[in-house]
């Protein structure tokens, strides 16, 4: 029980310590650059017309990922006429072996960016712990606030299940 209480601790405190470097709903955003399938740098502050940014951590070799990838263009078509703007990031770029490489990204052709996050610098930043997660980001006078990050929607497998469309009420 004593070993219990202790390993109990340690997880809280390793929790909070890794939480207070990512970003908190209500956060300001700090502009990052990351590089296409093309090699071309795309910066947040790039989309500074925008008046929401929604940025999604995906990867191409993630099962998940792939069953809201249609779900996330569409979204994307739909929402572009607002002054809604997408992003792709994909975190796994060189990360392990078999991991997505910049060529992959350029095989997707989305009418959005879809970047490398090499090293996860941003992802972390972003406090992102599976793919896809979605972090939709407000402009507040040429600032981007954060809004929301979590799930999509609560049908991760089936989309006519889904009752929930958590991304689309943001």
């Amino acid at each position: 029980m004593k070993y219990l209480a202790s390993f109990a601790v340690a997880f809280l405190v390793t929790a909070s310590v890794f939480a207070q470097g990512s970003y908190q709903l209500g956060s300001k955003v700090a502009d990052f650059s990351l590089k296409d399938g093309q090699g071309n740098a795309v910066s947040l502050s790039n989309f500074a017309d925008s008046k929401t940014v929604v940025v999604v951590f995906t990867d191409n070799k993630c099962p998940y990922a792939k069953l809201y990838e249609n779900r996330l263009v569409t979204l994307s078509s739909t929402y572009a006429a607002r002054g809604v703007q997408f992003i792709f990031i994909n975190p796994g770029v060189g990360v392990g072996e078999g991991s997505d490489t910049m060529e992959d990204l350029v095989t997707k052709n989305y009418n959005f960016p879809y970047l490398a996050d090499e090293g996860q610098r941003i992802s972390q930043k972003f406090g992102a712990t599976k793919t896809p997660e979605v972090f939709v980001l407000h402009n507040m006078g040429g600032e981007f606030v954060l809004k929301y990050k979590g799930a999509i929607d609560d049908s991760p497998q089936v989309e006519s299940g889904v009752r929930n469309n958590y991304l689309k009420t943001v």
